[in-house]
């Protein structure tokens, strides 16, 4: 049986359309739905229910799924140890995380890493929206924040430390606050999640803890969108190290209150780095994340 038409299949059950293969695979849906037919009638079952609406996946179909998977998976394993042995990865590496992270930490990584392993090819999706590993074929995916209880593979990338800041210029216009009380009756650039956009939460150095309200009439869902409206002096906002430390640094934007933690969820925030769930990680995958990790790294990001 050739191996391709199997892997045909495994993706069809897991996007559950041929339209949706056919674009992964930059072929003609009918193609697809060729290559299910022809192995039905190898197989000697339906494997799939169509109507002109919905394709689902007949018993023997999911129970034929469940064997050939884990095959299709030892194939690629294998073909994946020969890559190491060589030590020349090649292939494509499909990469997700959200838009802000990837244009600060990963964007600018690609033109190193591209010159590095001209035969890896990266496919970056950049979206606020959390895609399944398996449906969107994802190697690697980069979280913030806490986690729910998955199982997936989960690594920490790198902790991850919030601050209150804002422009030099908007400091001067309106006034540093002194304690966390004063941000009340400031203008605060807000992120549209709960919590962030209505308050703030302070732990001091002997830990006790204390909640600000925040307002302010500007809330946006972009991380970036935030740090440049800080920046041109609009008001005092709440964003993570690695998008401001830079700003920081260079005089752009002021650290508010350093001697408190802060945070709008929980202050034991970190990146996290999401494998599918299986045991062995590529070595495409792990290429990739060890020049992730030296690229923060080298720009002070852990």
């Amino acid at each position: 049986m050739d191996l391709s038409v199997l892997q045909i299949f495994v993706e069809v059950m897991r996007h559950g359309s041929f339209a949706a293969v056919g674009r992964e695979r930059n072929i003609d849906p009918s193609s697809v739905s060729r290559t299910i037919a022809g192995l039905e009638s190898e197989l000697g079952i339906r494997l799939f229910q169509r109507t002109t609406r919905k394709l689902s996946p007949t018993e023997a179909g999911v129970t034929y799924f469940e064997r050939v998977e884990p095959l299709i998976e030892e194939i690629q394993q294998a073909a994946d140890i020969a890559k190491d042995i060589s030590g020349n990865p090649k292939g494509t590496i499909r990469v997700t995380s959200s838009v802000s992270f990837g244009l600060k930490c990963i964007v600018p990584l690609l033109p190193e890493f591209e010159a590095k392993y001209p035969e890896l090819t990266v496919d970056l999706l950049l979206t606020d929206s959390v895609v399944d590993l398996f449906t969107e074929r994802i190697d690697v995916a980069i979280r913030l924040g806490q986690l729910a209880d998955s199982t997936l593979i989960i690594q920490k990338l790198m902790e991850t430390r919030y601050s209150v800041c804002a422009s030099p210029d908007y400091l001067k216009r309106y006034g540093q606050p002194q304690i966390p009380k004063d941000i009340e009756e400031h203008n605060c650039l807000l992120f549209p999640l709960i919590g962030f956009r209505s308050r703030w939460i302070f732990k001091n150095k002997t830990g006790n803890i204390q909640e600000i309200s925040v307002g302010g009439n500007t809330i946006i869902s972009n991380a970036i969108a935030l740090q440049q409206c800080a920046v041109s002096g609009m008001g005092l906002t709440l964003l993570p190290h690695w998008l401001i430390d830079e700003d920081i640094d260079i005089g752009k934007l002021v650290k508010l209150f350093p001697d408190y933690k802060v945070t709008a969820t929980d202050f034991n925030t970190a990146a996290w780095l999401l494998y599918p769930s299986r045991a062995y990680i590529p070595f495409k995958v792990r290429v990739f994340v060890e020049e992730l990790r030296k690229h923060i790294l080298a720009y002070g990001n852990l």
